[in-house]
């Protein structure tokens, strides 16, 4: 049986409860999660991106199946490159 493998695109800057939520409740229905941050020049974050990644880690490390990475470019792309099929987004309410 072929690998599943989801991703999960964002900026998480920072990463929120929110996020880890979507995170605890997808990573059992795939082989990998691939949590995908957002490098964008154009726009200035709170943390660098290095900052997020390490605080990703840091908060999924009880998650064995999870991989960090930075990206930049189409998310299209990326997802051909490690072969997902799935793309996880959370909604998020206007009161937000």
């Amino acid at each position: 049986m072929a690998e599943t493998k989801a991703v999960i695109p964002g900026s998480f800057d920072p990463i929120t409860y929110g996020h880890l939520d979507i995170i605890e409740r997808v990573a059992h229905r795939f082989d990998e999660i691939h949590i995908c941050v957002l490098k964008n020049r154009n726009k200035s974050g709170t943390f660098t991106v290095e900052e997020r990644i390490a605080l990703i880690e840091e908060a999924v490390a009880n998650i064995p199946n999870v991989q960090v990475h930075q990206f930049k470019g189409l998310l299209v792309d990326f997802c051909d490159k490690i072969g997902a099929k799935t793309i996880i987004r959370g909604l998020r309410a206007v009161s937000d």
